[in-house]
């Protein structure tokens, strides 16, 4: 009789946690699909604004550099392209150096300089944008002028350095701005990947005669490609949506030039100058589709960032089976 009794008991207990686990997953199922909503509300959203723009210019937005709501003319391609240079600048200058700080605070520096440092990297992430261009406007640009001058110069026969620096802002001023707001970004996600590589990795090389540089060339960076390419990209991607700080150094000219040295514009600085100030439904209208290019530029920056994990993490597996 009382093992009977202990059968149902057991049984009843059972019966209690598939039901607490059934609550569980959908409780958490809940939590998920609220992110899917809200990407699909936002995207819909931005679509029926943008939608009388897209009707009447549709991709003939890309076509064109003249922007001139008041007689219904819209082309946003120096947009597109300030946006899209001021990002790779961006990445391509802090890309190295934040690897470089990783590195060093993982596999060079004592732990009584690898806290304080890294606390001060990450503390960089936190700063305002605002304080950004801030610092941009009144000592980044003033410092930079003989610089800019110099280079102008002595390279203005490359067409990157041509023309005449101009003393509001530039774009290259704009990308240094953008390195170094993402610079703690890149810097503090490939510093964790890296201290996340097994220590074997590391003694079995060196026990090998390996020296430190050799170990990190060979080990540690192939180890971590993963996720320091996931840094990149999301470096990359909080540059292409920086609003204030470029908004304040880009120098805001609505056309394309091929120099650094001139001024440029963005997407997310002619949002941000224009929003308060329209003319026209046509008008608010093209700055959502101006919104939906980025949203879109965002999306596909994280489905690259997807994929080139997924390869990388394909190839380093493809290699540990060889």
């Amino acid at each position: 009789m009382a093992v009977v009794t202990e059968d149902k008991g057991n049984r009843g207990l059972r019966a209690q946690n598939r039901l607490g686990d059934r609550a569980f997953e959908g409780v958490t199922l809940g939590f998920a699909a609220v992110v899917v909503l809200s990407a699909v509300v936002l995207l819909l959203g931005i679509l029926t604004q943008a939608w009388p723009a897209l009707s009447k210019v549709g991709l003939g937005v890309l076509g064109s550099q003249v922007w001139d709501p008041n007689h219904d003319r819209y082309g946003a391609l120096a947009f597109v392209y300030g946006t899209v240079v001021t990002s790779l600048l961006a990445l391509l200058l802090t890309g190295v150096v934040g690897i470089m700080i990783a590195v060093f605070l993982v596999e060079l520096a004592p732990p009584m300089f690898a806290r304080p440092i890294g606390f001060l990297v990450e503390m960089l992430a936190a700063v305002p944008s605002i304080i950004y261009g801030l610092w941009g406007i009144f000592v980044l640009i003033p410092l930079l002028i003989p610089v800019e001058d110099w280079l102008n110069q002595h390279l203005g026969f490359i067409p990157l350095f041509g023309g005449t620096p101009a003393p509001s802002g530039s774009v290259l001023i704009a990308g240094l701005v953008l390195a170094i707001m993402i610079l703690p970004t890149v810097a503090a996600i490939s510093r964790d990947v890296m201290a996340a590589v097994p220590d074997s990795q590391r003694e079995g090389i060196l026990a090998l005669g390996a020296t430190k540089w050799e170990m990190v060339r060979k080990v540690v960076i192939p180890y971590a490609r993963a996720g320091i390419i996931g840094a990149l990209v999301l470096g990359l991607g909080r540059a292409v949506g920086e609003t204030m700080a470029v908004t304040m150094v880009i120098g805001n000219d609505p056309h394309v030039h091929a120099s650094l040295l001139s001024p440029g514009y963005s997407l997310a600085a002619v949002l941000a100058n224009e929003a308060g100030d329209t003319v026209n439904t046509l008008h608010i209208s093209a700055l959502f589709e101006l919104g939906l290019l980025l949203f879109l530029i965002s999306i596909g920056l994280n489905v690259l960032a997807r994929l080139l994990v997924w390869s990388v993490n394909r190839g380093t597996a493809r290699g540990k089976r060889r």
